[in-house]
């Protein structure tokens, strides 16, 4: 009988479990665990300890730095099919008093998700991954553990005209990157992922699972770009679709060297002022010759065909000199195995959950209200031919700016001409704290091109060196502030007083949790 091999697993898990007195809360916590399964009739083998040959590849990430020997790791793993079994995880939490981290795509950057500086388990919820989509009502429930790769991939067999306005990468998870915000690449259409949130499934600390009429205005506006984790597990959306063209246009064009830069300056000028339909987005990475050069990738996505695209873009930006051969015509589907750089695969590539090739990594990020001068260009041109970053511009702009700072937690609205991603990656280990040096002063030296009061960041880009909670005992308003509003502005005051109300007693927790208004 499959329940006798579960069984038989967590007696032996739980042997395992005695041999060492410091796990014996882990080892309360299987037994909790069991007997809240066998109460719900849950029979499948979900439960994963150190000792399980899988339970190393479950804690794969892309990111080695997060998974570094410094850090904790989950002492139990669960992969549930069931909300029930999610259920079951927070009460045995709770009434143990240990924390659970929720993962659906393990792609957070600090890893908050799947690693901690104290004892913890992993509710990972890959299983927890259906995709009913409504072509005529233009709505999709999603639940939290899919991937957009395959929210991008059921919309594309469904219908050619159905889309999502979310990121180009297609391993991430859906809980993370909606309750976080989400840019894409039809965002100055179609503004953000979190906009178009309309319903949620969301299990409280009380283990109770609420909707939005039962969950309330608040709790709703709050896990729409405030970080669901904060407020409760949430396990499935439902969103509004758009319509896009049958046909879109995609293209990437490299400049180098001098040159680049002018262009970069003139792009930074019209890049939020373009047509809606039209986004340009610069990748600048260092020349891979050796010369100690930087090379621009301008790439872009136009919701329409190519001879539209060359005659709107032929007035605003004739410097880039983009031409037929460097268009292609495709389905807005297809163009997301595109920016996902698989554009050679077939659609069922969309649906591969594996990461890129691990690396040690390190992000960070900025928001750009004013173009920035001729002297910060050339301290960027510094940084990626000296010390070899790699950075992202994304422009804003369009229906971005019609809509409130306050709509949502999300507050990087009208004001911003592009936001900067940071990245630096590294293959060493020995080398990872030198690094972090190198790229912390990087960050400083950009202070003064960029928004300042605060100096924002981007939640889906997670930078615990703005701020964290403290490890043991509680964070005050004050403390939490430093990086919250550079999140969240002047939201982050009404984040922390809905969590005051809905989980007082800061049982959903991290390093970068908002903490309840009772923390002193």
């Amino acid at each position: 009988m499959e329940y006798s091999r579960f069984t038989i697993f967590v007696i032996f898990a739980n042997i395992i479990f005695l041999g060492d007195s410091s796990n014996l809360l882990h080892k309360n916590f299987l037994e909790c665990l069991t007997d809240q399964f066998r109460r719900s009739n849950s029979t499948t083998d979900l439960i994963y300890t150190p000792q399980n040959p899988k339970y190393t590849s479950l804690l794969r990430s892309a990111n080695l730095r997060t998974l570094s020997a410094s850090r904790e790791k989950p002492n139990l793993i669960l992969t549930p099919y069931h909300e029930s079994e999610i259920v079951a995880a927070v009460y045995c939490s709770k009434e143990l008093g240990i924390q659970i981290r929720v993962r659906s795509g393990g792609h957070d950057y600090e890893g908050l998700s799947y690693a901690s500086e104290t004892p913890f388990v992993v509710g990972d919820l890959r299983n927890i991954s259906s995709i009913s989509i409504d072509s005529d009502k233009k709505t999709a429930w999603v639940q939290s553990g899919a991937i957009l790769g395959e929210l991008y991939y059921a919309l594309g067999k469904k219908n050619k005209t159905l889309a999502f306005p979310a990121g180009v990468c297609s391993t991430i998870g859906v809980g993370g990157h909606l309750s976080g915000g989400g840019w894409g690449m039809i965002s100055r259409k179609h503004a953000l992922a979190s906009d178009h949130i309309i319903d949620a499934k969301l299990i409280n600390a009380e283990g109770k699972i609420l909707d939005r009429r039962s969950m309330g205005e608040d709790l709703f506006w709050a896990i729409r770009g405030g970080g669901g984790t904060s407020f409760g597990i949430v396990v499935a959306f439902k969103v509004s679709l758009v319509t896009v063209p049958e046909t879109v246009t995609v293209f990437s064009v490299n400049r180098a060297a001098e040159a680049a830069k002018q262009l970069v300056n003139r792009w930074q000028h019209i890049a939020d002022k373009l047509d809606d339909n039209l986004v340009i987005r610069l990748f600048l990475n260092p020349a891979q010759s050796g010369n100690r050069t930087v090379v621009v990738s301008f790439t872009g996505l136009y919701l329409g065909s190519v001879h539209d695209l060359l005659l709107l873009i032929k007035k605003p930006f004739p410097e880039l000199g983009l031409v037929k051969q460097d268009c292609t015509e495709t389905r807005w589907v297809e163009s997301a195995l595109f920016f996902a750089g698989i554009q050679n695969k077939s659609l069922d590539a969309l649906l591969n959950r594996t990461p890129m090739a691990a690396i040690y990594f390190k992000g960070k990020s900025d928001y750009v209200s004013s173009p920035i001068p001729l002297n910060g260009l050339n301290e960027i041109w510094r940084l990626i031919s000296e010390e070899n970053f790699k950075l992202q511009f994304s422009p804003y702009g369009g229906v971005l700016n019609t809509i409130s700072d306050s709509e949502t937690p999300f507050p990087h609205r009208k004001g911003n001409i592009f936001s900067i991603h940071y990245a630096f990656t590294w293959s060493n280990p020995n080398e990872t704290q030198k690094n972090l040096e190198t790229i912390r002063r990087a960050y400083s030296s950009m202070a003064p091109y960029v928004a300042k009061s605060p100096r924002a960041a981007y939640l889906n880009y997670r930078d615990l060196d703005i701020g964290r909670n403290n490890i043991r005992g509680n964070t005050s308003y004050a403390e939490a502030s430093v990086w919250g509003h550079k999140y969240f502005k002047n939201n982050f005051k009404r984040l922390v007083q809905i969590k005051t109300k809905v989980d007082p007693s800061n049982f959903f927790r991290n390093e970068q949790s908002i903490p309840p208004l009772s923390s002193k």
